[in-house]
């Protein structure tokens, strides 16, 4: 829902600088400097930023977890396919809001049957896309073109053609979009990555990551729809299936994940992490990867890709420690969760960044630099070309699988060359009336 733009600066309101941005503020004739610094006082009530929750899943339990901590934030409203999973979320969030003195003014948590609903609301400034993957274009598209900033869970979208769609609506409405690729918001990735942006490694001649595996998807007997559950809309664009607990269970280790139709398995899953860290590492957040081999290819044992330069990512799941691996000339870093870094020499752990070196987006918190943006209305660090690129990178890793040839790719025009079948998975038919924009 827009916002009308103010016919003077006086009625310049805290809400109408989040819903236009500074583009659009700078675009009424009306410089920044028109702006109170008491605008943007996050602590105060009237300029808590207005949260909105579209999926109550197990990803949501943990953003609710982090926001209820937050004074600069509110969740004001829930929308969710199970109305007993958002009835439940209501309960934590209201009880959580209570037993915290710092949020007067709270009014109680709206629960919507449809993301429709929730992003119409004028009230709320940005939304959490928290749904299973094959959701994740469709909600966000929909909450930025009725003004909103978003925050969408990894990996972005479901296919090549959704993020390439998402991100010209971002840049047409202006408004901000940051992935949940949060391990560019931890201090050891963000080393790592510095370290092979600025050349201390070498040149690098490989990249090894471990993913793990999922079981195999497999039919599911048909069972009974539970009353308060739309099972349909859950479906949205993806086929008719009979419903099976397991076919809509949140679960990390399997459960909707392991159906290509709303996830893209392990490649979508930790691949949207560690992809990600390698194209932010080689300086390919633009960008990607030209060609795809598929593990068994000709003989090979592991899932490939590759760049222009030659650098060589191979998906390798095995017990190594670290869950990403550059190899270079001089030397190799090897990263992880939980401030897992391993550098040889060792001495590049430490090692200061001259001021003429490559020194890369810091941030320390992923839910703060979000917020953040919003307000600024900067790109945030996991912005939404990045998220799509990060993405694409699994998408295909995904449909050189599929297909059990490799691919050749153009990171410029996103066309796969010369594999028209191959072509036609870059997108994926949507069941009405369930259409993305």
């Amino acid at each position: 829902m827009s916002t009308p733009t103010p016919a003077n600066p006086a009625l310049l309101t805290r809400r109408t600088a989040l819903k236009h941005g500074l583009a659009g503020i700078l675009a009424t004739g009306f410089a920044p400097l028109l702006l109170p610094s008491r605008l943007f006082g996050a602590s105060a009530p009237s300029n808590r930023i207005n949260v909105g929750i579209v999926g109550n899943g197990l990803i949501a339990t943990s953003h609710v977890g982090a926001l209820l901590g937050r004074d600069d934030c509110q969740i004001t409203a829930l929308c969710d396919v199970w109305r007993t999973k958002a009835e439940k979320m209501q309960k934590r969030i209201q009880q959580g809001y209570a037993e915290n003195a710092g949020t007067a003014g709270f009014k109680g948590v709206d629960l919507h049957a449809t993301h429709e609903e929730l992003v119409a609301r004028p009230d709320l400034d940005v939304v959490f896309v928290t749904t299973p993957d094959h959701w994740h274009a469709a909600v966000s598209i929909a909450a930025m073109q009725a003004g909103k900033d978003v925050y969408c869970e990894k990996p972005m979208t479901l296919t090549v053609r959704e993020g390439r769609t998402m991100v010209n609506i971002a840049r047409r409405t202006g408004r901000v979009l940051q992935t949940g690729t949060q391990q560019r918001s931890e201090s050891a990735f963000r080393r790592a990555a510095t370290i092979v942006r600025n050349g201390w490694i070498g040149d690098i001649t490989l990249i090894r990551t471990r993913l793990g595996n999922f079981p195999a998807a497999t039919e599911l007997a048909e069972e009974p729809i539970p009353a308060d559950f739309n099972y349909d809309r859950w479906l949205g664009p993806t086929p008719w299936r009979p419903y099976n607990a397991q076919r809509v269970l949140g679960n990390y280790g399997g459960g909707w994940r392991v159906f290509l139709e709303y996830g893209s398995r392990k490649n979508g899953d930790w691949g949207a992490h560690h992809f990600d860290i390698i194209q932010w590492a080689l300086g390919m957040d633009a960008s990607g990867p030209v060609e795809f081999i598929p593990a068994g290819f000709e003989g090979s044992p592991y899932q490939t890709h590759r760049y222009a330069n030659g650098v060589t990512v191979q998906r390798v799941d095995g017990n190594q420690p670290a869950m990403i691996e550059f190899i270079g000339t001089k030397g190799t870093v090897g990263v992880g969760r939980d401030d897992y870094l391993v550098c040889n020499p060792i001495a590049l752990a430490t090692r200061p960044v001259r001021a003429d070196e490559a020194h890369l987006y810091e941030s320390n918190d992923h839910h703060t630099d979000f917020f953040n943006c919003v307000r600024t209305r900067q790109r945030p660090i996991a912005d939404v070309e990045i998220g799509h690129r990060s993405a694409t990178v699994g998408h295909l890793c995904g449909i050189a699988r599929q297909l059990r040839r490799p691919l050749r790719w153009d990171p410029a025009t996103e066309e796969i060359i010369g594999d028209p079948l191959a072509s036609r998975l870059l997108d994926r038919p949507r069941r009405a009336p369930y259409s993305l924009l």
